[in-house]
């Protein structure tokens, strides 16, 4: 008779949860784009239309004018400045289809810095622009620029939990353990942390960041400064657990049978809660993404050229702009989509590690 381990009973048991199922590849599928971004997006996200300023989404048709059916298509667009308002208008060209068509050829790029193609996910192949969002005050195509800004705010959040993650399980472990003058020193230095005003602490921090560093740089500095204040609440749980539970039989058992005080907390007692752990990752991870957000939003993280989908909400600050260009708060969609999914996600791995659920 064979035995299934914890693990693959957490996954027997994960599967049969639907939403979180779903919730879990439609992610992936976001992720994959987001490694594949140059691929997926048609443009570059610093390509340029000048004549298609503010330019709403381009209408996908299979129908021409005279009602004939045909495969999708987009038809050519003018420009018009609307005196009155001093905005530009967008029409159709009935006169010219252009096939809208899967790996076709596009702007040259070079995948993850290495490989070198022209072909892309979507396009149609010509200088007629397909802009599936619309484009910002630049002309720029907005699906293109929220598809490579994904790889950034999807990503800081791993790079953040996994520090964070560290930092509440040792420290708050150790806490726990030991308590003491260890536990003082820890909990007074997670009660000062947790005394500071975030956005205040958020903006000193990044306050300190050179102008005259890359993306990349950035990028690495906003997941520590994320890090640095996202580890003391995961803490002071890990702590409150494992009082609770260091008196057990088990744990009695394992300093008798000489093994380390390390081992213990991670082999004997952070298990015991583990569905806990598991859900604070998956509410940590969006957490992170709000926060990149926030930063990017206040003009404080990530800086042009580079792209995350905090800065691209920069432009949604003026209510006037909203009112005229509504796309361009397709980025704050693609967060709540992000920050749901993981919520899904995380309830599911949240009943399938806790045995007394059905």
């Amino acid at each position: 008779m064979l035995e299934a381990s914890q693990y693959g009973l957490m996954l027997a048991k994960f599967k049969k949860h639907r939403l979180a199922l779903i919730s879990f590849w439609v992610l992936a599928s976001i992720y994959l784009m987001a490694i594949l971004a140059n691929f997926v997006a048609p443009y570059s996200p610093v390509t340029r239309f000048g004549d298609l300023v503010y330019a709403s989404p381009t209408k996908i048709h299979i129908r021409d004018a005279e009602g004939a059916f045909h495969l999708p298509f987009v038809y050519g667009r003018t420009s018009q400045l609307d005196e009155a308002t001093y905005t530009y208008t967008f029409a159709d060209d009935t006169s010219t289809r252009y096939p809208v068509r899967l790996f076709t050829k596009g702007e040259p790029y070079k995948l993850w810095g290495v490989i070198s193609s022209d072909v892309h996910l979507i396009g149609v192949g010509s200088e007629q622009p397909l802009m599936l969002m619309g484009s910002d005050q630049l002309g720029r195509d907005l699906f293109s620029r929220i598809v490579h800004a994904a790889r950034v705010s999807l990503f800081i959040g791993f790079g953040g939990v996994l520090v964070s993650f560290f930092l509440g399980i040792l420290l708050g472990g150790i806490s726990g353990f030991f308590g003491g003058t260890i536990d003082l020193i820890i909990q007074r230095v997670i009660e000062f942390f947790m005394s500071i005003p975030q956005i205040p602490l958020w903006m000193g921090l990044s306050a300190a960041i050179p102008e005259n560093w890359t993306g990349i740089q950035t990028f690495l500095a906003i997941t520590i400064i994320l890090s640095l204040v996202g580890w003391t609440g995961l803490a002071r749980v890990v702590r409150g657990k494992i009082i609770s539970l260091r008196e057990e039989d088990y744990v009695t058992a394992a300093k008798i049978s000489s093994a380390g005080n390390l081992a213990i907390i991670f082999r004997h007692l952070l298990p015991g809660f583990m569905s806990y752990l598991i859900v604070h990752i998956t509410i940590a991870i969006p957490g992170m993404i709000l926060g990149e957000t926030t930063l990017s939003f206040l003009g404080l993280g990530i800086n042009p050229p580079d792209v995350s989908w905090g800065s691209l909400l920069q432009q949604a600050q003026d209510v006037t702009v909203i009112a005229f260009y509504p796309w361009l708060l397709y980025p704050c969609a693609a967060i709540i989509l992000a920050v749901v999914l993981f919520n899904f996600i995380g309830d599911g791995l949240r009943d399938a590690a806790d045995p007394y659920t059905r």
